[in-house]
């Protein structure tokens, strides 16, 4: 069996694509990846279909062992240095590995989520039309759990590639930032003036009580109106969420279906990638944009990821100007 052997996950490595979509009316969360944009083009760049499974890891990729007589992975993500039998390449580029190869990804310079694809796909079975892994509820993945060493996780194709190996210049890797673009509301009539200008003013930092569920936030408290508990409904990707003490929480891939507390916004799908990348310890500012705008920014976000696909190099090409694309 062709297989990626699993020698070190790092701190948290999952099985994740674009998630479970359409089971949230039943209790079932969507999971998926949180960096959509990276898993995109991690897949792109190893010729695939952009929603294909990926590994997902978080700060430090760990080190895997090819099982098959050839393969071509792909990562992309944050700056996370790699190595291939100890020989230093590129992220956010594809290689061509040989059995016995051994891939290191290492702590992330800056960035937190890494993605790791195969060409061909992982051959592990969906769950309710998924591949990703949802700890809490086992589903998914391998087992439902998050990797570990000695997993060997199934290739499904992996010789299915052509051509030579492609990369991305750096200067059109995705960019990190600290403004998070949001659509307030549906709640937001629960919070006062004062409350609405002090979330849009102020940054927030997110604390170590962090992960796939939630973001956690520390500044200025942001003053309900009256009650901060509602009649619980339907949690989205990105809802903020105030508690009682007026701090708030940002909802994310692992999140509940439900929940009590009112949501004074949505970061929209475009900046999901942003706020993905950044780690415990970082400020976060908020920024109101109407839902028009949201929209036009999740059609350019899909529009650039498909303009850096063009601008992809083929190992030993000549090097252009392809700045314009973007």
């Amino acid at each position: 069996m062709a297989a990626l052997l699993v020698v070190d996950p790092g701190p948290l490595a999952t099985i994740q694509d674009l998630g479970r979509v359409g089971y949230q009316r039943f209790g079932v969360t969507t999971a998926g990846a949180m960096d959509e944009r990276a898993l995109r083009l991690a897949n792109r760049l190893a010729g695939n279909e952009p929603g294909e499974a990926a590994i997902e890891f978080t700060l430090a990729g760990g080190t895997y062992v090819v099982e098959a007589a050839a393969c071509r992975i792909a990562i992309a993500g944050g700056d996370f240095p790699v190595s291939i039998n100890g020989r230093r390449v590129g992220p956010y580029a594809s290689h061509t590995l040989r059995r016995g190869d051994r891939l290191v990804i290492g702590r992330a310079h800056s960035g937190t989520r890494g993605y790791l694809t195969v060409a061909g796909g992982l051959d592990i079975p969906k769950v309710l039309g998924s591949r990703s892994t949802h700890v809490r509820s086992a589903l998914g993945g391998m087992d439902g759990h998050p990797l570990k060493a000695g997993n060997r996780i199934p290739l499904a194709d992996p010789e299915r590639f052509d051509g030579s190996d492609r990369w991305l210049k750096p200067n059109l890797w995705p960019k990190s930032r600290d403004v998070v673009r949001v659509v307030l509301g549906p709640q937001d009539d629960l919070f006062t003036e004062e409350g609405k200008a002090t979330f849009l003013s102020h940054p927030y930092r997110i604390l170590p009580q962090s992960d796939r569920m939630g973001y956690r936030f520390e500044g200025p408290p942001i003053r309900h109106a009256a009650d901060y508990n509602i009649v619980s409904d339907g949690i989205a990707w990105g809802s903020v969420q105030v508690v009682g003490s007026g701090q708030p929480i940002i909802m994310l891939a692992d999140r509940q279906t439900t929940g009590g507390y009112a949501k004074i916004a949505t970061v929209i799908s475009a900046d999901l990638p942003v706020l993905a990348q950044c780690r415990p310890g970082n400020d976060v500012r908020f920024r109101a944009v109407g839902v028009e705008e949201a929209e036009d920014l999740r059609a350019a976000l899909l529009d650039g990821i498909e303009k850096l696909a063009k601008a992809f190099y083929r190992v030993g090409s000549t090097v252009d100007d392809t700045d314009n694309l973007l």
